[in-house]
C-alpha cells in the first residue's frame, strides 16, 4: 500500500465519484462524526456522486437513502441499492434476488443462525438483524466481547458449509444465499441510475474501505484507498487497497476528501 499523499493529482482531478464503506471507515468508534457528515455533504456540493456501499442492513439503508447527503447507497453487502427521489418524494428500491427467493432465504437464514450460536460460544445475532431484508449479520465485535481469530473464522466456515456466502466486516460476519457481492450491484447501480459503465470508466471512480468484505472493490478500483486501520486485518484481506490513510477510521476518510477537495 502506498500513502495516499502519493495519488497523483491528474488522478486526482479526474475522480468524478466516491464510494465508501461505513463501518470504521466514515464511522470512528462506531459513530459518525460531524467531520465525516460534513465530508459527505462537501463532496455532494462540489457534485461529486456519493455512495455507501455498506453491509449495514435495509432499515438503516432506507434513513440513509433519504436523509444523508448521498446520491444512493448499497447495502447488506450487494443485495439491494435504494436511491431516494427528491423531485418525487419515492424511494427507488432495487434487489439482487425476487421477493420469494429473499423470503426462502430468510428462513433457512434464521435456522443456520441457531446453528452458529450454538456452536460459537460468545457470538450473536447482530443488534440490527431485524431490519435486513436478505443477509445474517453475526456479531463478533460489536455489542459483544470481542471474538478471536479463530471464532471468526469457524463462522464463516459453517456459513460456507450451509452453502451461504460469508464476508467478515470489522464487526459482524455477514452470510447470505446469492450470487451477488458489493462489486456487482455497485456496477448495476451505477449502470441504472448514472449511466455509468464502470469497466470503461473505472479510473474516474475512488473507493475507500477497511476490512476484508472490502477486498473485491480494492481489487476492482486501481483508485482504492484504505483507512489506516485497513492494517488491524493484517493477511486476512485477499486484496489490498493501493492507497492507504495517514489517519484512522472516519478521520481517514476527511484526509480522503480533504486530498480530492484541495486540488
Amino acid at each position: 500500500m502506498r500513502p495516499l499523499s502519493s495519488l497523483p493529482i491528474d488522478l486526482r482531478r479526474r475522480i468524478r465519484g466516491v464510494l465508501f464503506d461505513i463501518d470504521d471507515t466514515l464511522t470512528s468508534n462506531g459513530q459518525l462524526t460531524a467531520e465525516s457528515y460534513s465530508a459527505m455533504e462537501r463532496l455532494q456540493r462540489r457534485k461529486f456522486i456519493v455512495i455507501p456501499i455498506t453491509g449495514r442492513p435495509a432499515g438503516w439503508c432506507d434513513h440513509i437513502a433519504r436523509m444523508w447527503p448521498v446520491d444512493a447507497v448499497v447495502g447488506e453487502n450487494g443485495s439491494f441499492y435504494f436511491r431516494y427521489n427528491h423531485a418525487d418524494r419515492r424511494l427507488d428500491k432495487r434487489f439482487s434476488v425476487d421477493d420469494k427467493h429473499r423470503s426462502e432465504n430468510r428462513r433457512r437464514l434464521e435456522e443456520l443462525g441457531n446453528l452458529i450460536l450454538s456452536k460459537v460460544p460468545g457470538c450473536a445475532l447482530a443488534s440490527e438483524q431485524q431490519y435486513r431484508e436478505s443477509d445474517l449479520a453475526i456479531d463478533y465485535c460489536e455489542d459483544v466481547t470481542p471474538l478471536n481469530a479463530t471464532d471468526v473464522e469457524n463462522i464463516v466456515a459453517l456459513f460456507y458449509r450451509a452453502g451461504a456466502n460469508a464476508k467478515v466486516s470489522s464487526i459482524h460476519v455477514n452470510g447470505w444465499f446469492g450470487d451477488y457481492d458489493k462489486l456487482s450491484m455497485t456496477r448495476r447501480l451505477m449502470r441504472e441510475c448514472f449511466g455509468v459503465d464502470l469497466d470503461a470508466q473505472r479510473e474516474q471512480y475512488l473507493f475507500v474501505g477497511d476490512s476484508p468484505n472490502d477486498a473485491p472493490m480494492f481489487a476492482y478500483f486501481s483508485n482504492s484507498v484504505g483507512v489506516a486501520n485497513v492494517a488491524d486485518f493484517g493477511g486476512r484481506i485477499s486484496q489490498l487497497p493501493t492507497y492507504v490513510t495517514r489517519e484512522r477510521c472516519g478521520a481517514g476518510f476527511v484526509e480522503v476528501v480533504d486530498s480530492l477537495l484541495s486540488v
